[in-house]
């Protein structure tokens, strides 16, 4: 049996004697971690046992604690000092968040450190897309991540420069979270003083038992949820947080993976909620410039809030998640060759000739370029 330590206990330990590794995957590690851990996944702890200290504490942290526990049994089992941290990464955050106030700070990055990569990529979409007008009520759609925290921000920024009228509503659903993760998207959002509209659904519960694309099933049902609600509030237009790397994802995704060519849209009308959209505000903002954000004013959100992957070390256990990864990676690759490569893919889909086209498909059907051949 390891022992085992709290989250407040490691607050009171010296410095210099312990170490905390984070057996969760990279990605998931990459989201957010304890300040200071270091990140080596549970499957590849033995390979690295002769670099682990015998002289320090070893604190082993996942997700909830629960994966963890047993790791650190192991690691005492083999003569290291080794501990099991209570609750894990989301309690060592919920702590952290404890009685925060940091609302001036970063509403200050927001206009000054990042006024260039961020705020000004935002208020762009919106000039550029057309994606506020005056007397829209706008749910700001919120996960709890990184990327709709910011969203909220920025449209406080926006309602605060006070150009037209037009309201904002900014809603969580509960899908079913386990309550510490909700705990966590409410201290979060009191410390950066966002005002929640939360409501409750029962997704989690839903697709609990859907072997086939259980995510993609909730990721549809929550958005319907979402629609439904901001309609019953009085809202016209949904938000939501998708940044300009996840567009040009999705298009090497559709090409790679789906046969064919699409992208994700920074507006969208209804086909099932008569009278309103779904924007995307964030669609011109990189993602490395939001975590820069995030880290710059020291801010910890949740990866996944879903209660499923609680006792998982790693968030990305679907197909698709998996290959939304190996895209990421690709990209990354080729942008050693070719910086450009990320804005040479977005302008691809703003660049398309029909002319060069086999074929393309409408509302009225698929067309080839045999229709017009002579």
């Amino acid at each position: 049996m390891s022992n085992e330590i709290t989250a407040a206990e490691l607050k009171k330990l010296p410095s210099d004697g312990f170490m905390i590794i984070d057996i969760r995957d990279e990605y998931a590690f990459g989201y957010g971690h304890i300040d200071g851990a270091i990140n080596i996944p549970q499957k590849n702890i033995e390979e690295n046992l002769a670099a682990l200290p015998k002289e320090k504490k070893l604190i082993i942290c996942c997700k909830s604690g629960a994966i963890s526990r047993e790791t650190a049994e192991e690691l005492s089992e083999k003569g290291f000092d080794a501990y099991n941290l209570l609750g894990g990464y989301c309690e060592w955050l919920s702590t952290k968040l404890e009685n925060a106030e940091i609302t001036g700070a970063v509403e200050q990055s927001i206009r000054k450190k990042f006024g260039r990569t961020i705020w000004s990529k935002f208020a762009k979409a919106i000039t550029t897309y057309d994606l506020v007008s005056p007397g829209d009520k706008i749910a700001v759609c919120i996960s709890g991540g990184k990327d709709s925290m910011l969203m909220a921000k920025l449209f406080q920024e926006l309602k605060r420069h006070d150009k037209f009228p037009f309201e904002l509503v900014f809603l969580v659903m509960d899908p079913g979270y386990s309550p510490e993760n909700r705990s966590i998207i409410e201290k979060n959002a009191e410390a950066m003083s966002i005002p929640l509209t939360i409501f409750e659904s029962d997704i989690f519960e839903a697709v609990y038992n859907v072997e086939k694309s259980p995510c993609y099933l909730c990721a549809r049902m929550r958005r319907g949820h979402l629609y439904s609600k901001a309609k019953e509030l009085g809202c016209n237009k949904i938000a939501l947080g998708h940044h300009f790397d996840d567009v040009i994802e999705t298009i090497l995704m559709g090409m790679l993976y789906g046969g064919q060519v699409q992208t994700m849209m920074p507006k969208l009308h209804s086909t099932n909620f008569e009278g309103m959209e779904l924007i995307r505000p964030m669609y011109l903002i990189r993602e490395d410039e939001i975590k820069h954000w995030r880290d710059y004013n020291d801010l910890h959100f949740i990866q996944c809030a879903c209660r499923f992957t609680d006792t998982c070390t790693t968030c990305t256990p679907t197909n698709t998640g998996s290959k939304r990864q190996e895209i990421k990676h690709l990209i990354a690759e080729m942008k050693k060759v070719n910086p450009q490569v990320e804005m040479n893919i977005f302008r691809s889909v703003e660049n398309v000739n029909l002319k060069t086209v086999i074929a393309y498909k409408d509302d009225y059907g698929t067309h080839s370029f045999l229709d017009e051949y002579k």
